[in-house]
């Protein structure tokens, strides 16, 4: 009788041992809690390709016109714009099919919905500012480029219209670093003052 007791005791149920090992790991969240490991590799792909891309678009509009160097920043830039697109249709299409992991009872209504916004001004803006990219070059002699390889021609050679397209195309990029610092002011409120364990639901663990 003692000894069926005291097997109860200290057999944790499977729950338990999940959160256990998360905890050990040094996220204390459940496992099923968490996004995916694909989902969350995405993530993080996309996080540097897009500051990547910010940097190399602030920096190339510097560099000379007509240089080496100026059509190296700009096919750079164009290249990983289109891999970033495509890496974005991947995680939308598997949002769609994935539910997100539920968030914790203790963040307000008005966060909630406020995350759930800025998740959807993220994609739509992403998928903006890359067809923008996208007409601008195809409005230009040089047309659109992946490392190299020449892809389908959109457009003519135009000043107006390239003009017009860049300019959408540097509105929708200011938009979209605003939100990025929003963003990651949010997950670093969840992460040193609410503790709650948002932050690790995007972080890879066992």
């Amino acid at each position: 009788m003692s000894m069926h007791a005291s097997t109860q005791s200290t057999e944790p149920a499977a729950g338990a041992i999940d959160l256990r090992r998360d905890r050990a790991s040094g996220t204390g969240v459940a496992r099923r809690d968490r996004y995916d490991m694909a989902t969350i590799a995405l993530h993080w792909a996309i996080a540097i390709l897009v500051v990547t891309l910010l940097c190399t678009g602030w920096y190339m509009v510097g560099v000379p016109k007509l240089t080496p160097a100026r059509g190296f920043w700009y096919n750079l830039h164009k290249s990983l714009g289109i891999v970033t697109a495509g890496l974005i249709v991947i995680l939308i299409a598997r949002r769609s099919f994935r539910s997100a992991p539920a968030l914790p009872a203790t963040m307000a209504g008005w966060e909630r919905r406020a995350a759930h916004a800025n998740h959807l001004a993220f994609y739509v803006l992403m998928v903006l500012s890359t067809a923008a990219g996208y007409v601008t070059s195809s409005f230009s002699r040089f047309g659109p480029k992946l490392f190299g390889i020449p892809l389908p021609h959109w457009g003519w050679d135009d000043v107006a219209q390239r003009t017009q397209y860049a300019n959408a195309h540097r509105v929708i990029t200011w938009i979209f670093a605003v939100l990025i610092v929003v963003h990651v002011a949010a997950a670093l409120k969840h992460l040193l003052v609410d503790r709650d364990g948002i932050v690790a639901r995007m972080l890879p663990g066992r």
